[in-house]
């Protein structure tokens, strides 16, 4: 389901700071703009209740989930709450293999080849590049070199509109969104407005990718 959900949009709703009175009007926002994996980190107000929020709300070619997601009982913790994917900030081969237990989908963080393939051979469906500012487009392009072709690099932190572009044309097969997208306050009109954005400069980079 991840990689039917990342070709459809190859963007994932990072909701950091997210409470359940709002998650929903989010979440919709997100859906209607086109995203189809949306993440809460558990770092945020009430986290199991907001997923089961979006999985209550959402239809179901969207995939809801937790990021920052640090140990396996937290693994527990999400699946119980209607998660379908983990997202981690590292690349802990035993929340790999929990998630994967639980039939989940997986994204670890990696910051270089070796975690990126240790994350691969314990079973991570997608590679989560964070963080992206330090993970240039010229390490995305090296990576793409090795890193099998149908497996998706996700750079993650500092993503914007603006500079997408150069680490689309490097390789990447999408992106992990925070406070660009969403952060706390924003309403849920604004974070449709900032969805659009990004769903028009992705389209935008592939086009040009393809010329």
């Amino acid at each position: 389901m991840l990689k039917n959900a990342m070709q459809h949009c190859g963007l994932i709703a990072i909701l950091r700071g997210i409470r359940p009175n709002e998650v929903a009007a989010i979440g919709l926002a997100l859906y209607k703009a086109g995203f189809r994996v949306i993440e809460v980190p558990l770092n945020s107000p009430q986290p199991f209740e907001s997923i089961r929020i979006l999985r209550a709300t959402l239809a179901a070619d969207c995939m809801v989930g937790a990021g920052t997601v640090l140990s396996t009982p937290q693994v527990a913790e999400v699946k119980n709450a209607g998660g379908e994917i983990i997202v981690m900030p590292h690349s802990d081969v035993k929340v790999i293999g929990a998630a994967k237990k639980a039939a989940m989908a997986c994204a670890p963080g990696v910051a270089t080849l070796t975690e990126a393939f240790a994350a691969l051979a314990a079973g991570a469906d997608v590679l989560k590049m964070f963080p992206a500012e330090q993970l240039s487009p010229i390490v995305v392009k090296a990576w793409r070199a090795v890193i099998p072709s149908d497996v998706a690099l996700i750079p993650v932190g500092g993503i914007t509109p603006a500079n997408m572009a150069p680490f689309v044309a490097a390789g990447a097969s999408g992106f992990g969104l925070g406070s660009a997208l969403y952060k706390p306050g924003l309403s849920a009109m604004l974070v449709g407005q900032n969805a659009d954005e990004f769903i028009a400069a992705l389209r935008s980079t592939q086009k040009q990718k393809l010329i």
